[in-house]
């Protein structure tokens, strides 16, 4: 098992019980690793590994369970894969125990989003239904919970995909194609490719649901074997579901029905429309009700970390969007905010990811007020945006907060949204979140009197 994270403890855990001998490793040492990894060799007998993996332990290895953040060009799977081992991941694993139906979400953007609302659309239409996969909780542990007549809605990245063989969704997703993960890929098409593979497996009797105003995701809805369903934006669909005007229609056999309006949703940003459409077309492929789809809608507050609303100070709003860990997010961010009356501080960086800033431009010159720049690409973003907006430098997320603050006017938004991986600084985006929404807490918090209650 490669990779000692949240799906590579799962995995481990869960091939040790069903009897395989499991080798656990990871570069970290292993006195890095969490609790929950260093208690499986107590806990199931798996073997902790940190160092390189010996030669007479290769020869013997049958299946190679990677990891979503580990390459799978890394030497055991290399070697194994040469000498007719198998190497998967974690949810090719899961999908073999896994009962029931599937809905797989993938995209560059708006996954989690999309994956969050999909899964209560279904749970209020009172279908059987469980959410997992990049969401947070590993596929994996839904296995055994799975059930023939529910549905699990599964979040899928590009790393996830990689590793697929027989992974079959029913209803697949993708929302949009942009630059990412170019640290990792050899290019822009390599990366797209990893996306596409949502749909390999599909069937005639499958649904496959493609963003038509994305130029990568609406070409390949030719190449298909399964139904598409077409969502949009930009222009009225033959076929498909669109937005028009404010309204949210569903067209289909020549008829057409308003599923809900723009004014219904809570969430902010055109961006979020999309995600709407695409989940609103997953709900109707599995049979949800319109009616209770659309009160849904109406109650959903979104998911934290995405544009989440996290404080006021003296008319100042506080935005996090840690996940915003691509430019394409980031964008559209901005693109969310820049619907507000007032400017924006943005806070961008951390560590990145070989695509370039420069998109940001025409919004950053329009609508920030000031750039907040953090952590390991904070030089090569600089050089990139220089001349766009008034530059400051922080060292840590409080100091980002105050500084931000301090260049904000009533009426301003202050917006975290790094267009940056999070991990030069933070375990997680997650964390890099938290961290900023309790350094607005404080912010907002008043100054205690020195000396205490009995000071004069």
């Amino acid at each position: 098992m490669l990779g000692a994270g949240k799906s590579g403890v799962e995995s481990a855990r869960f091939l040790a019980a069903r009897g395989a001998v499991v080798a656990l490793h990871d570069r970290k040492p292993v006195e890095e690793w969490s609790d929950a990894a260093k208690a499986l060799k107590s806990e199931s007998g798996v073997g902790l590994m940190s160092d390189d993996i010996p030669s007479w332990l290769l020869d013997q290895i049958d299946l190679v369970v990677i990891s979503p953040g580990v390459p799978t060009n890394t030497i055991p799977a290399r070697y194994v894969d040469r000498k007719d081992g198998e190497v998967i991941g974690e949810v090719e694993l899961a999908y073999r125990f896994m009962k029931g139906r599937i809905v797989g979400i993938t995209g560059s953007n708006g996954k989690t989003t999309t994956t969050a609302l999909i899964g209560e659309l279904l749970k209020n239409a009172g279908i059987p239904t469980q959410v997992g996969g990049n969401i947070g909780t590993p596929l994996l542990s839904l296995a055994e919970t799975s059930t023939e007549d529910g549905w699990t809605v599964a979040e899928l990245s590009s790393f996830q995909l990689e590793t697929i063989k027989d992974f079959r969704a029913n209803v697949a997703i993708c929302l949009n194609v942009t630059p990412n993960h170019l640290d990792r890929y050899e290019g822009f098409q390599d990366y797209a490719a990893a996306k596409h593979r949502i749909f390999m497996n599909q069937t005639a009797e499958d649904v496959a649901i493609l963003n038509a105003d994305s130029e990568v995701t609406a070409s390949w809805a030719s190449g298909l074997k399964a139904n598409v369903v077409m969502f949009s934006v930009q222009q009225e669909l033959e076929h498909g579901l669109f937005l028009r005007g404010r309204e949210l229609v569903c067209r289909a056999n020549g008829k057409e029905r308003v599923l809900t309006t723009r004014d219904d949703i809570f969430l902010r940003g055109l961006h979020n429309v999309e995600n709407a459409l695409a989940a609103l077309a997953a709900g109707l492929a599995c049979g949800a009700d319109p009616e209770s789809m659309r009160e849904t809608v109406r109650e959903f507050k979104g998911v934290e970390h995405r544009i989440e609303f996290s404080g006021e100070i003296s008319g100042v709003k506080f935005y996090n969007d840690s996940k915003a860990t691509s430019v394409d997010a980031t964008l559209k961010a901005l693109e969310a905010l820049s619907e507000s009356d007032g400017q924006i501080v943005l806070i961008l960086g951390g560590r990145g990811k070989n695509a370039p800033y420069a998109p940001l431009i025409p919004l950053i010159e329009s609508h920030v007020r000031t750039l907040v720049l953090i952590g390991e690409d904070a030089d090569n973003i600089q050089e990139q945006l220089r001349g766009t907006a008034t530059v400051e430098r922080a060292g840590t997320m409080d100091d980002a907060v105050a500084i931000a603050f301090r260049h904000a006017d009533p009426g301003d938004s202050v917006l975290l949204a790094p267009a940056c991986a999070s991990f030069d600084m933070f375990r997680s985006f997650e964390e890099r979140g938290g961290v900023f929404k309790a350094a607005v807490k404080r912010l907002s918090e008043p100054p205690a009197l020195a000396g205490g209650t009995n000071a004069a």
